[in-house]
């Protein structure tokens, strides 16, 4: 087990949402933090949030597409934190659009950061995890890592990437004996700007589609990022190889395992009669 209380931890995607909830609640628990985001006026926010605290808190701002920089953030995060042993490969970004209406760029863009930031942060970490007397890897998937709705076929293929992943990984290291746990996360409907924030592919002309889209996501996002970040310390301190976040994660999953093939006729019909009730 992962005792919060006697840790570091290096955060990425922490300016916000599911990441800047975990930076609150894991500095609360009594753990030091190397902060990581593109958004520095967010990073800084979150440290000014943090000051108080009586932890150690660093920032670093990084591109997670860039494994260079991942590199450099691990060499530098390990530096100040010598006993650093939690990483949370959060980051990430979506796209809408389906197929037809996103290019080979856009895909790659959501790839670089979502599935490659996963797979560079674990490897510029683990060398040195692997040190320490226990370790535990977060890596952020989605219930699109389990189910895959229409219109996401980017985000939901590097999501099951991830998921594929990391799933072997923690094989392998339990093979080796390493001290290193690995968890991989699937968030069901978290109330996060992801969707607001979300690229539109270059086909995508119809902006009212987009529009409802959105309003539809923070209709259904239920759980709080407080909630999600709680729910995530939870299973670092388990040792769980899977921890799914919300109540719609958990009816996605077992509706995923009971009709593989067939799950998403029911989910659109749930969907319409939510809209139908809406209206």
């Amino acid at each position: 087990m992962t005792a919060i209380n006697k840790a570091a931890a290096a955060i990425t995607g922490a300016a916000s949402g599911i990441g800047r909830a975990l930076a609150v609640e894991l500095a609360a628990g009594g753990c030091d933090l190397a902060l990581a985001d593109r958004d520095e006026a967010g990073l800084a926010s979150v440290a000014a949030e943090l000051a108080l605290s009586g932890r150690k808190i660093t920032t670093h701002r990084l591109d997670v597409s860039d494994a260079q920089a991942i590199t450099q953030f691990a060499a530098d995060a390990t530096t100040v934190h010598p006993g650093l042993n939690i990483v949370v490969n959060n980051a990430g970004v979506a796209l809408f659009g389906a197929f037809h209406e996103i290019d080979q760029a856009e895909i790659e863009w959501l790839f670089n950061i979502n599935f490659w930031g996963v797979v560079h942060g674990t490897r510029a970490f683990l060398p040195h995890l692997s040190r320490q007397r226990e370790a535990h890897i977060v890596n952020l998937s989605s219930i699109f890592g389990i189910i895959a709705p229409p219109g996401q076929s980017a985000y939901a293929a590097a999501k099951f990437a991830v998921r594929g992943f990391s799933e072997s990984l923690r094989h392998e290291l339990a093979m080796a004996n390493s001290p290193v746990k690995l968890s991989v996360v699937h968030p069901g409907g978290v109330a996060t700007a992801i969707a607001r924030n979300a690229r539109a592919g270059h086909g995508m002309t119809d902006n009212a589609r987009r529009v409802q889209s959105i309003e539809r996501f923070e209709r259904l996002a239920r759980t709080t990022p407080r909630d999600a970040a709680l729910r995530i310390i939870q299973g670092i301190e388990r040792n769980e190889p899977r921890i799914l976040i919300g109540g719609d994660a958990r009816f996605m999953d077992l509706l995923q395992r009971f009709m593989p093939g067939t799950y998403w006729k029911v989910m659109a019909k749930r969907l319409e009669k939510a809209a139908a009730k809406e209206a």
